[in-house]
């Protein structure tokens, strides 16, 4: 590989870009001719329905739902993860091992007698070695936090997944460079010249002193991302992390402009993704209701345009001004999309400082609404800024026939979301495989009971009982005995407010929108930096002769964000527009009456839906859901059939539950039933 990379360069360095043009092709042109293949991809199997395949008959063991490890630092790990884990880390040790054999016998050409300088020169060759092998994990590290990405799209992994493997990249990644940088440090401390190479600062080579602002940076993103650090002090970790953008930046001033494009198409589409992000988020949404339960959990219903699409597995980043201009949260989307085109339900816990002070404005706000008079009312506006809904490209819960639906707490919103999606279905006759479903739901305290209430099953799909098989087993861990009385509710079940509706939807301009203007997004702006780096080579770099390494980098980073922000914004520009034009072809509706009906529909479930859930939830006091019981013996009663268990909730239950699905799967004979792990977690 080495010998055709360089022949490649030999025969392309002859181009106006240079020996740049060369890494480019290498390095990134495979990576944007993907991200070009997957727009294809999904432009031709975009369709308004999912497609919904019927399943083999015969129960088939599938990779990425095959738990591996359950316990450890990596939590649940898939058969397929495992194999490109397995992959990569071959990958990394046997270029560790050959870059080391060749530093050996490159040293031992030079014939170096001072065995001082010989081990600093080796220290050094494989300080070098490693950075290089740091540069190709850092080719990857942006890519799965692009929220957006079509690369991820096209795969359907979600970004809530595709994180943990950020986290694993990022840990390797910074690992190989800190030894980099040791290395070298090493080897200039037995030269005796540490202070003047970690400040020099070359033109023409590798330029030191970047180098070590890049990792100075780097590793305090590393250190405070650290689980403790993160679980303790989420904000620390949250700011710290903005230092990527010094990291990026003084790398490319470190290594240059040709050796930085070996990681530059990663970053140019977390770029490209980050842009639009900004713009999405720039808009205020209108909270269309709020409702605080006694449980400590907030409901907000927030106003959407009916072309922005979505699954019932999707979730979105919330931020309210009113509380903070800086932090934002992720949180599940708690209704299907078929509840209704002009609005989604979200579903919070509260837990931190954040979700107090949300809880308390929303209290304060529904007094002072009960002391206003009722023509004024409606002019009390409660809005958000949201970054969303994102979520998996299709909807797998829909490909099952046969479900299991494990929740711990508040874990069941997104299974609210789930069932209605189902029940919408199933009445409207679209397509729709699940009809047997088990919902398996852990609370600490039975005052979570009535979240199951707002979802009106009955009201969605009349006699949904005779087609589809519903049960479920809620355990009261921290209570021995109900607190009631069987037949009564608890009084003051909610508060709510409906602050108004002033036409403020969320914005459609999203990456996992529409895939049409997504896929030109990114093909226009790839474009843009190849046209932008031709004319900055023709008109500046070759007539002026700059050699400057650093300074190159410094100019390739511009022709990046130059791109991103002209091209790009051209492509938002007219896909704001389109979205302008298609809003106002949207039937007209009474804003205020749209409120007041959405506000009567929540009190009605609220009143509605308890004799309902309670027909098909059975509760357990003081006990501890048994997964190996639940699982056989719904696992005999389903026969030998593919059943898909979906898990949210923290790491300990994920665990539990992908351990009952392995030792199922592989304790089993002859034609039982196959269990698929499948989670809804988010966890950064």
């Amino acid at each position: 590989m080495n010998e055709l990379q360089k022949k490649l360069i030999r025969d392309t360095q002859g181009t106006i870009f240079g020996k740049t043009g060369s890494k480019f092709l290498i390095f990134s042109f495979p990576i944007f001719m993907i991200a070009f293949l997957a727009v294809i991809r999904l432009v031709l199997s975009g369709k308004d329905e999912p497609q919904v395949k019927k399943t083999a008959k015969c129960p088939s063991f599938r990779l990425w739902t095959f738990p591996v490890l359950v316990d450890g630092p990596f939590g649940v790990v898939t058969a397929a993860e495992m194999i490109g884990v397995t992959l990569f880390s071959v990958y990394i040790i046997w270029a560790v091992i050959m870059y080391s054999i060749r530093s050996v016998d490159r040293l031992s050409s030079l014939h170096v007698q001072d065995m001082k300088e010989k081990s600093a020169m080796l220290l050094e060759l494989t300080g070098r070695r490693f950075g290089f092998i740091g540069l190709t994990c850092l080719a990857f590290l942006f890519i799965p936090v692009a929220r957006g990405s079509v690369l991820l799209r096209a795969i359907d992994i979600p970004f809530e997944h595709a994180t943990r493997y950020h986290v694993w990249l990022g840990h390797t990644t910074m690992a190989l460079f800190s030894l980099h940088g040791l290395f070298y440090v090493i080897g200039w401390a037995m030269r005796g010249c540490l202070v003047e190479e970690l400040i020099q600062w070359k033109n023409v080579g590798v330029a030191h002193l970047p180098g070590v602002i890049s990792l100075a940076a780097g590793l305090l993103m590393w250190v405070t991302s650290l689980p403790g650090v993160r679980r303790n002090n989420f904000e620390l970790f949250f700011y710290t992390h903005q230092l990527y953008v010094v990291f990026v930046v003084f790398l490319a001033l470190h290594v240059g402009d040709f050796i930085f494009m070996m990681a530059g198409a990663g970053i140019f589409l977390f770029m490209l993704d980050r842009f639009l992000r900004f713009f999405q988020s720039r808009k205020t949404v209108d909270i269309l209701s709020a409702t605080c339960f006694p449980c400590g959990t907030i409901e907000l219903v927030l106003s959407k345009p009916a072309n922005l699409h979505y699954n019932a597995l999707g979730w979105m980043f919330l931020q309210i001004r009113e509380l903070s201009w800086l932090q934002w949260h992720p949180f599940s989307v708690s209704s299907s999309p078929l509840d209704g085109k002009h609005h989604l339900a979200i579903l919070i816990k509260v837990l931190g400082d954040w979700t107090e002070k949300l809880k308390g404005h929303i209290l304060n706000l529904s007094v002072e609404q009960h002391e206003m008079e009722p023509l004024l009312q409606h002019n009390r506006i409660l809005t958000a800024s949201v970054e969303g809904p994102y979520g998996h490209e299709s909807p797998y819960h829909l490909t099952y026939e046969n479900l299991i639906l494990v929740a711990g707490g508040i874990g069941i919103s997104p299974f609210l979301a789930i069932l209605s999606d189902i029940l919408h279905r199933i009445n409207n006759s679209r397509p729709c495989l699940p009809r047997n479903i088990l919902i398996v739901w852990a609370i600490k305290n039975s005052d979570e009971l009535p979240l199951l209430e707002t979802i009106a099953m009955e009201a969605i799909c009349p006699l949904y009982s005779d087609k589809l098989n519903l049960e479920i087993q809620t355990f009261v861990t921290r209570e021995s005995q109900p607190s009631l009385e069987e037949g009564k509710r608890p009084k003051a079940m909610h508060t709510s407010i409906s602050p108004g509706f002033s036409g403020c939807r969320m914005s459609s301009l999203i990456g996992t929108g529409n895939v049409v203007w997504s896929g030109l997004y990114v093909i226009v702006s790839t474009i843009g930096l190849v046209i932008t780096v031709a004319l900055l080579d023709i008109l500046y770099i070759n007539p002026y002769n700059v050699t400057y390494w650093w300074y190159k980098g410094l100019l390739l980073i511009g022709c990046m964000a130059a791109s991103v922000v002209i091209f790009g914004g051209l492509v938002i520009a007219l896909w704001h527009l389109w979205e302008r034009k298609t809003s106002l072809k949207e039937e007209p509706e009474d804003s205020t009456k749209k409120v007041d009906n959405l506000q009567q529909n929540i009190e009605a479930s609220l009143h509605k839906n308890l004799e309902e859930a309670r027909s098909v939830n059975t509760i357990r006091y003081g006990e501890r859901p048994d997964f190996q019981e639940i699982f056989g013996s719904h696992a005999k009663s389903w026969g030998s059939v593919d059943i898909g268990v979906i898990v949210c909730g923290p790491p300990t239950l994920q665990s539990s539950v992908a351990k009952e699905c392995r030792r199922q799967n592989l304790q089993r004979r002859g034609h039982q039933a196959i269990f698929h792990f499948n989670s809804h977690s988010f966890d950064l």
